[in-house]
């Protein structure tokens, strides 16, 4: 209240005299908030004995900065062999075993500093009970006021003493932790204790939960975001929850009016909204509605209009609007304000669709990965740079895999339009009656009444993969719980799993990957020749709701040792130590960059084929992929394009990226990417296209270039409209194309500015005959031992199985990337990155090649044997090489040559004799190889003992 004095003034003007009457105002504007950050008294608490000790009645002995975390201050345990981490080890040891004996590990560790394989970990650790304190100064006209101690982002449990007074408990993990603590202020000194537990106690979220597990952001211990104290009046706005009506043009409002006077009150709410837009803005009329309250509390539903001229949020429009709701009851005044987006998010049949337009989800997982700091940013430019790379790649929306993001992540996908699927903090087993499935409904209640106004909150399942024998009824009563409760956004059990009639949609993986779970070798990428013309429509046939594909891809890539120094935060990259001291004692470290961006081309292929199945596939809601970004835990998951830090590694761009994965994408529907010259050339032409309008008049092109980029035909399709949906057919191209030697092709089709590609290949029908003396055999026989002793050349091509463990025969072989990893699945096939060969190599010269796999390799990596070169006392440089897992680092050739005896050798991993009728990729290499040792180029450097090869080979 403002105070006045009057002071008078007497003019003297002729005979008249003049009063002058001036108000001043004595104080300032009425403080509504403390900022309580910066530096607080903390102790650990290790003994778990500071509720018992009073430890809120005493002086703490430490110092930290809040926000903050522990871990951010260097607060803690040094981290090493003892420390217990939160997250399980999927990897199997034998009895009194451990990672550390493990000797893909153990020769690289050190006695100076302590290195994890598994994931990334800061220089201390601590979990249990920590304990924050601090000194404030409460106002004078604060006395007897309602004031909330406000925490943004507590990690874990926490909880309150005001002036040795115990206030209360908060568990939540997704939303802030809020205290009432006004009648425990006084005027002047008053001291707030908060205790703060990391642990998994009685609510088991899951220890692999991202919410909780060192998998991911750290189990750290700490409050971040804003720490402060909000005075309230004893009549206030409580919340607002916003509603949108699309078809009517309206909202309805639903506003908590808190009661703490004593007494019934009257009075007026006044809403008025406005558009947010500086170039536009959009100022729409105030609406009243008069208000009783005969109690502490009550709910006041308003039907808010917003006009003719209604602004619609998505992707393409991120129209959002400010709601600001004005209580009015005599002496007591409040403003409260919600930025909402009008938006009917929901499912029609096997679609999703955003106010009647169809939506294909292009998701990423964000797993709460975040090194620099061990937790989540509360501000919003960070979200907006990742919302913003995900969308230069082509994506639409990112699951929060068992975790809730802050406000600011909300805040960010509401202004730059993005889909959210947010989970419920949990990866857990439920349904049995314990704490969790209480927590699971409290929680999920939370999350909804602080961020379900945004727009951007579009989707919410428990969380990840529940396990539980009476896990599906439970997940069954959840789902029809939210739909009826609130309709702002759709519902599912999990990601993962159950099915269930109930859901609004499906989120699971099998039957929707390129390469599932354990299925090791026999997948399609891994069993099947090249194609692009398979899809999931067979999985989802029965279905009637949406499905999104749940984790695909997943396909690794060599680390990027250039990284490590990025690790300057709370988080070290110490497995990335592991793996480059194993690759530089197995004598490769010169090759880590090329490792990398081989095994990156390799990676980019995979996930190509893995996004365009989904866009192929008829009824289809869309795809999360696991990940766009690393993985840094779980055994160390390298599966993503770009690095923990949202980086580009230099093998694919967002531009080359997005061609398949857009709101438009042009698709080729290849039944094979290998030809020979007397076949046509054919694929059928479709279009996936979820723009933000239908499409007409459009005249697809399409152009074949050769390896120079040289077109060698082309064409156009027929004019079309083409309207929101997949599948749709455009047309279709058989070619002829006749070469003499065999040749790389690309082709290139563009659809209204989309465009894509497709590699494929043609080899001659009919090959020259090599007039040589070169044996050809499949063992080291008695003739070849005999031709290598006389001086002759041999060309030693295995058969799949032919080679010792030890040897190469333990490497499972497949053509695609490694799944996941190796570490944490007990060897899950396939156990290589792809192949590295130097293309210009004259062995070579017949068999067009990058210096990476491409489709041309997949028959020969699925009739190989790995060839280790480990025990070679002198190394031949292969002429192609096999990445190995990053894991074991071995020196693994595909091919290579060397001089054995008096002779010359060149030894394939690949078999190049059996079934080559079938096999036209087999008989142009077999081709090459034999060209090339039949001329003048081939001259080994190298020498090996003949007993060296005999040893590779299965007696």
């Amino acid at each position: 209240m403002k105070k006045f004095i009057a002071r008078f003034r007497l003019i003297r003007t002729g005979l008249l005299l003049t009063i002058a009457i001036v108000a001043i105002s004595c104080s300032k504007p009425e403080q509504s908030e403390l900022d309580l950050s910066g530096v607080w008294n903390f102790s650990m608490d290790e003994q778990d004995a500071g509720v018992n000790d009073k430890w809120f009645a005493k002086d703490l002995s430490d110092t930290i900065v809040l926000p903050g975390s522990m871990t951010s201050n260097a607060k803690g345990n040094p981290v090493g062999y003892d420390t217990k981490f939160t997250g399980n080890s999927w990897k199997e040891y034998a009895d009194g075993k451990s990672w550390y004996d493990d000797p893909n590990y153990k020769p690289y560790l050190s006695d100076d500093e302590f290195l994890y394989p598994f994931w990334l970990i800061a220089d201390y650790y601590y979990t249990g009970a920590a304990w924050y304190q601090k000194e404030i100064e409460i106002p004078e006209n604060w006395e007897g006021q309602d004031v909330e101690l406000y925490l943004e982002r507590c990690h874990w449990e926490t909880r309150v003493w005001v002036n040795n007074d115990y206030v209360g408990m908060n568990n939540a993990l997704g939303v802030p932790h809020r205290y009432n603590i006004g009648s425990e202020l006084q005027p002047g000194k008053n001291r707030i204790t908060i205790c703060v537990d990391n642990r998994v106690k009685e609510i088991k979220v899951g220890d692999d939960a991202h919410s909780v597990s060192d998998n991911t952001q750290s189990n750290w211990n700490g409050i971040v975001g804003d720490i402060k104290l909000i005075r309230k009046d004893d009549l206030s706005v409580a919340d607002v929850q916003i509603f949108p009506d699309v078809k009517n043009k309206s909202i309805r409002v639903e506003i908590g009016i808190k009661n703490e006077t004593g007494g019934a009150q009257t009075g007026k709410l006044k809403l008025s909204a406005k558009s947010t837009s500086v170039d536009s803005p959009q100022k729409l009329s105030k609406k009243s509605t008069e208000f009783e309250l005969n109690s502490t509390s009550k709910t006041i539903t308003v039907i808010y209009p917003m006009g003719d001229d209604v602004r619609l949020w998505d992707e393409f429009n991120p129209n959002l609007y400010e709601l600001t709701v004005e209580l009015n009851s005599g002496s007591y005044k409040d403003e409260h304000i919600e930025t909402f987006g009008m938006r009917d998010f929901r499912t029609e049949g096997k679609s999703f669709v955003i106010n009647d337009r169809p939506v294909f989800l292009r998701g990423t997982l964000e797993c709460a990965i975040f090194p620099k700091t061990g937790f989540p940013p509360t501000e919003v430019k960070p979200w907006e740079r990742i919302i913003k790379i995900c969308k230069a790649h082509g994506l639409n929306h990112i699951r929060f895999h068992s975790w809730c993001p802050p406000k600011a992540a909300f805040e960010a996908a509401d202004k730059l339009g993005f889909y959210y699927q947010v989970e419920v903090s949990a990866w857990a087993t439920i349904g049995d009656g314990a704490p969790i499935d209480k927590w699971i409904y409290d929680e999920s209640e939370r999350m909804v009444a602080e961020y379900g106004n945004h727009p951007s909150f579009c989707m919410m399942p428990y969380g990840n993969e529940p396990s539980g024998k009476n896990h599906r009824e439970y997940l069954t009563d959840f789902v029809k719980f939210w739909k009826a409760k609130d309709t702002r956004r759709v519902y599912t059990t999990a990601a993962g799993w159950p099915i269930i009639p109930e859901s609004d949609y499906h989120n699971v993986h099998s039957g929707t990957r390129i390469q599932g779970w354990n299925q090791n070798l026999n997948s399609i990428i891994n069993s099947q020749a090249p194609r692009s013309d398979y899809d999931w429509e067979k999985t989802v046939a029965k279905l009637t709701a949406p499905m999104v594909s749940h984790e695909i891809g997943q396909w690794c890539v060599y680390p990027n040792f250039k990284e490590i120094p990025k690790y300057d935060g709370v988080l070290k990259a110490t497995n990335f130590k592991i793996f480059k001291r194993s690759l530089e004692a197995h004598g490769m470290l010169d090759l880590a960059d090329s490792f990398l961006k081989a095994s990156g081309k390799l990676q980019a292929l995979c996930y190509k084929a893995d996004i365009e199945a989904a866009l192929r596939t008829k009824g289809f809601g869309g795809f999360q992929l696991l990940d766009l970004h690393d993985f840094p835990g779980q055994g160390t998951a390298l599966v993503g394009v770009l690095d923990p830090f949202w980086d580009e590694k230099g093998y694919i761009s967002p531009e080359e990226f997005s061609q398949f994965c857009n709101e438009t994408v042009p698709l080729a529907r290849f039944k094979k990417m290998i030809f020979t010259s007397d076949e046509k050339v054919e694929c059928e032409i479709e279009v996936a296209h979820y723009g933000e309008k239908e499409l007409q008049s459009v005249v697809p092109s399409w152009q074949i270039v050769d390896a120079k980029g040289d077109v060698v035909k082309k064409g156009q399709l027929t004019e079309t409209n083409i309207s929101w949906g997949n599948c749709q057919k455009l047309g279709s191209i058989s070619e002829n194309i006749n070469v003499e030697s065999a040749a790389k092709y690309q082709l290139q089709l563009t659809i209204a500015g989309f465009i894509n590609t497709w590699d494929f290949w043609v080899y001659p029908t009919e090959l020259p005959k090599i007039e040589d003396d070169i044996l050809v055999v499949s063992s080291l026989n008695k003739a070849a031992i005999a031709t290598l002793e006389k001086g002759g050349k041999v060309l030693l091509t295995t058969k799949k199985g032919s080679i010792k463990e030890g040897k190469g025969g333990e490497v499972a072989v497949g053509f695609s990337s490694i799944f996941w990893n190796t570490a944490w699945t007990n060897g899950q096939q396939p156990h290589t990155l792809g192949i590295l060969c130097n293309p210009e190599h004259p062995a070579l010269a017949d068999f067009p090649t990058e210096y990476h796999s491409n489709w041309q390799w997949w028959d020969a990596m699925s009739h190989s044997n790995a060839i280790s070169l480990e025990d070679f006392e002198i190394k031949p440089e292969p002429i192609v090489r096999i990445i190995d897992d990053w894991v074991t680092n071995r020196n693994l050739a595909l091919i290579f040559e060397a001089k054995v005896g008096k002779g010359k050798l060149v030894m394939a991993g690949v078999d190049l004799q059996s079934d080559l009728e079938t096999r036209p990729e087999a008989r142009q290499l077999l081709y090459s190889l034999k060209s090339y040792m039949s001329g003048e180029k081939f001259d080994p450097q190298t020498e090996l003992p003949l007993n060296e090869i005999e040893s590779l080979f299965l007696k």
